[in-house]
């Protein structure tokens, strides 16, 4: 068993349920699992895989099968338990499940001494009135391969260009695995970027933008700025202009929207990650991930970073509150780092410093030292430093 600062074990293994399967919770799995080989570790997730999410751009060249990590698994290798179910999370309930130290279901219960909730925050989805949509969702299903190639063979040979909604980091990563996708395949469509904001990835310093929207020059993207979209009907898109307000459509064979992700409920924390219900910490009820907001220092970016690191945060200080001294650790990671892939050898992010931008080559073998740090925690070898 590795050795935790300010843990010293009680006399008995702890029963641990984690609720959610993505990065937060799999973080906090891993590191339990380090520090207290022999807990009961239960995962509650309606999924039977975790997804490894931020690698989905990349099904335009490699199968989804790649990112899929199936959730017996994790069992095997961690010796875990998984409930394949979906739990309505809400603050009144948390509460009751601190008092129960259970969780109940319709044909059994799940009891615990610490709960953890990392269910994350879904994608937002679009409303659908035609084929010729597609959102994230879709993506987490199918290889985009798979759908583009799909869609072009139903769309019998028309070479209207294909929208991409969002120029988030998201929308940004699809967008250049697509162009690339078509290129390799000689596919004559082509594409376009819609963007509600004067400028793509406007979350991050301007270098980003200019960046990103040269190498969209070079590959013949035609961008649309100040744009808001408004549907697609059959192989038309309906658009409207942000500032003058004047609506207008365009011939689009396919759009595809990244709209950012879909805030169900956060849930406020404390610095040490435990619940805040009625401004009192649930002693028992820790939270991590996207789903929730930490009052402390540390960053509360909707991030892959972030949410490994509240998980592995969250999973210590359950370990250091079931024992004798009960001295927990506050939140205080910032992000060091954040890169956004553009195709499979060029990249734009930024390191130690948010104005040090780091173009190229470079910038994507960071993106791959980065990612390979998770995957290595998902074989049970932890490389982070804290």
């Amino acid at each position: 068993m590795a050795f935790l600062p300010f843990y010293v074990p009680g006399h008995k293994s702890l029963e641990i349920v984690i609720v959610g399967g993505g990065y937060a919770g799999i973080a906090a799995l891993t590191t339990l699992q380090r520090y207290m080989p022999d807990a009961k570790i239960t995962i509650v997730d309606p999924r039977t895989h975790h997804l490894k999410i931020t690698h989905l751009q990349e099904t335009f060249r490699y199968p989804l099968s790649d990112l899929l990590v199936p959730f017996p698994q994790l069992e095997q290798r961690f010796g875990c338990r998984h409930v394949c179910a979906e739990l309505s999370l809400e603050e009144a309930t948390l509460q009751q499940w601190q008092n129960d130290k259970c969780i109940t279901f319709v044909d059994h219960a799940l009891p615990f001494d610490y709960l953890l909730i990392a269910s994350g925050a879904p994608a937002r989805d679009v409303i659908r009135n035609t084929d010729c949509i597609l959102s994230l969702n879709d993506f987490m299903v199918t290889a985009g391969s798979e759908l583009l190639s799909q869609h072009l063979v139903a769309e019998s040979g028309r070479k209207d260009p294909i929208s991409i909604i969002g120029g988030g980091a998201t929308g940004i990563q699809f967008l250049f695995e697509i162009a690339y996708f078509l290129q390799r395949h000689k596919i004559e469509n082509k594409l376009r970027l819609i963007e509600s904001g004067d400028r793509v990835l406007k979350q991050f310093p301007e270098g980003f933008a200019h960046y990103t929207q040269s190498r969209m020059t070079d590959l013949e993207i035609d961008f649309y700025p100040d744009t808001y979209f408004r549907g697609q009907q059959d192989n038309v898109i309906l658009l409207e202009e942000k500032n003058s307000g004047k609506r207008y459509e365009l011939p689009s064979s396919l759009s595809i929207s990244f709209s950012g992700k879909k805030i169900e409920k956060q849930f406020t924390a404390n610095a040490f990650g435990q619940v805040i219900v009625n401004h009192e910490p649930l002693t028992h009820v820790f939270v991590a991930g996207d789903c929730s907001i930490y009052q402390s220092f540390g960053s509360n970016a909707m991030t892959a970073q972030s949410a490994v690191r509240k998980g592995k945060l969250a999973a210590r200080n359950i370990l250091r509150h079931s024992g004798l001294l009960k001295i927990l650790e506050p939140y205080i990671h910032h992000d060091i780092g954040y890169v956004v892939s553009l195709g499979s050898t060029d990249a734009v992010g930024w390191l130690a410093l948010e104005n040090n931008i780091v173009t190229g080559i470079a910038a994507y073998v960071i993106k791959e030292i980065v990612e390979a740090q998770y995957d290595l925690l998902l074989t049970g070898i932890d490389t982070y430093l804290i």
